[in-house]
């Protein structure tokens, strides 16, 4: 379960290493008398800013203060959380950091390498580029 200004790790060869989920892009579970709190799960896009990234990428550096802000912000899918996930069959599926993959408008990896694993629901959600390029599927 990730929400609003969790740290997530970026699982993916765009330069981009940590970044902070600022919003989550569906409706959110609902809380008897509460405001509804908006949660990711495997397979949800959020939209996250890159606070970590190495030194001559997309995400580093830019001449202005501006330029910088806009770069920094991505749309990321969760393919990882350390929240246990249930499946059809009855079990479960946790793993041990929460991690995103940056996207593209298209719904399409910006990067060209999905590093580690990577739940199989994401096969039931569309996004079967990052599939095949994961290491493993779990």
């Amino acid at each position: 379960m990730i929400q609003m200004q969790t740290m997530v790790d970026v699982a993916d060869n765009t330069g981009a290493k940590r970044a902070m989920v600022y919003n989550v892009l569906r409706h959110g579970s609902s809380r008897k008398g509460k405001p509804t709190l908006k949660t990711a799960n495997i397979g949800d896009i959020v939209l996250v800013t890159v606070k970590k990234a190495l030194p001559n990428s997309d995400f580093s550096g830019g001449s202005d203060r501006k330029d910088r802000a806009t770069r920094r912000r991505a749309r990321g899918v969760v393919v990882r959380t350390a929240r246990a996930t249930r499946r059809r069959d009855g079990s479960y599926v946790r793993f041990d950091s929460n991690a995103v993959v940056l996207i593209n408008e298209n719904k399409e990896p910006r990067g060209t390498r999905i590093f580690g694993a990577v739940a199989r629901e994401l096969r039931d959600k569309g996004f079967m580029k990052i599939i095949s390029l994961a290491e493993e599927v779990v």
